[in-house]
């Protein structure tokens, strides 16, 4: 990026030292058209051999992260082509102080920009940098993740990106249209993780105006969510698991517990297809290139991260995991899509 900007300002005093060899009116116009011609083949040549690095802080390894960074990567090497860019990609294993670290040292390295893929690794970079532009993904709900009031989709500083949010009204829907003579639902989830804690809270709300009784089943980490979902089977007719990271990570201990006993709604595709029977699903990897668009608009200078909004991912579908269906003895809507094994 540096290398491109004193390209750019080579070139414009260049514009300048012909502007001061003309003389008169014709030649003056003839000289600053010619002028401004070749500033902007100068401005487009630098564009075209400039050399980008970004740093990719992603959370953890599940199907919905890993889709979101592929998609990211993809998006960014389609527009800008594969020498123009190198990714220096590291994982934080679901440790939320690896991500503070992942993140100081994409700091001390100058890189161009960061890709913060979950909640976790945003809060990280929003603590890192004000001036390196940061885009986040697999992110729910950008004003709790970030403590900002009355969110109005507009950080306005050196942060924005992509949401993962599907409905929550629509998700606490689906329980109704799936089993409409439960009475209990366990809503379980990471109490580390803001966004699945406005999840619940925003689900247990549509629920309980429906009727039905929501206890809230919150785990720490990994090593106690083993007793907190057995807990959450046996007191709950139907358990929704919000997008969480933690969860997402450990679905088959959740389906080890759960399969052909209580049936969990999901937040995303991921943790259906490993533990659940329904959700209403986004394509993590069409999210991450939506993401990839907004990096290239950023390192290219044709928008500035400060001015762009948080970008919404544009089409939800009901989906369900057929062998847990069966398994439960649940039949299925027509207008639910199967999950491919």
């Amino acid at each position: 990026m540096k290398k491109r900007m004193i390209s750019l300002i080579t070139a414009g005093c260049m514009v300048l030292s012909m502007a001061g060899c003309t003389s008169g009116g014709s030649s003056q116009a003839d000289a600053s058209t010619t002028s401004e011609t070749s500033a902007t083949q100068s401005a487009e040549t630098a564009a075209e051999g400039a050399k980008y690095t970004i740093g990719i802080c992603q959370l953890v390894q599940h199907d919905a992260l890993d889709a979101a960074t592929q998609g990211f990567k993809d998006a960014i090497v389609e527009a800008l082509g594969e020498d123009a860019v190198t990714f220096d990609e590291q994982n934080a294993q679901n440790d939320t102080n690896t991500c503070a670290t992942i993140i100081t040292g994409f700091v001390a390295s100058d890189v161009d920009l960061i890709l913060a893929n979950a909640t976790p690794a945003l809060q990280a970079a929003q603590a890192g940098t004000d001036t390196i532009p940061v885009l986040g993904t697999s992110v729910t709900e950008y004003g709790v993740a970030l403590g900002i009031d009355d969110f109005d989709g507009l950080v306005g500083t050196n942060i924005s990106g992509t949401s993962d949010l599907a409905p929550l009204d629509e998700q606490a829907a689906m329980i109704q249209e799936l089993f409409p003579d439960a009475k209990t639902v366990g809503l379980l989830y990471c109490s580390a993780e803001a966004n699945s804690q406005y999840q619940v809270d925003t689900v247990k709300a549509d629920l309980e105006a429906m009727g039905y009784i929501c206890e809230y089943y919150a785990f720490s980490d990994s090593n106690d969510l083993s007793t907190v979902c057995q807990s959450a089977a046996d007191a709950s007719d139907v358990i929704y698991v919000p997008t969480d990271n933690t969860a997402a990570n450990n679905t088959e201990l959740i389906n080890n517990i759960c399969y052909g006993k209580v049936p969990v709604v999901a937040g995303e595709e991921g943790i259906c297809s490993g533990c659940g029977v329904a959700t209403l699903s986004i394509s993590y990897y069409d999210l991450g290139v939506a993401t990839g668009k907004m990096a290239v608009k950023i390192l290219t200078g044709e928008s500035k991260v400060e001015e762009m909004p948080i970008e919404y991912a544009p089409q939800f579908t009901k989906k369900y995991n057929p062998a847990n269906a069966e398994a439960l003895g649940i039949t299925i809507p027509d207008d639910y899509v199967a999950i491919e094994e």
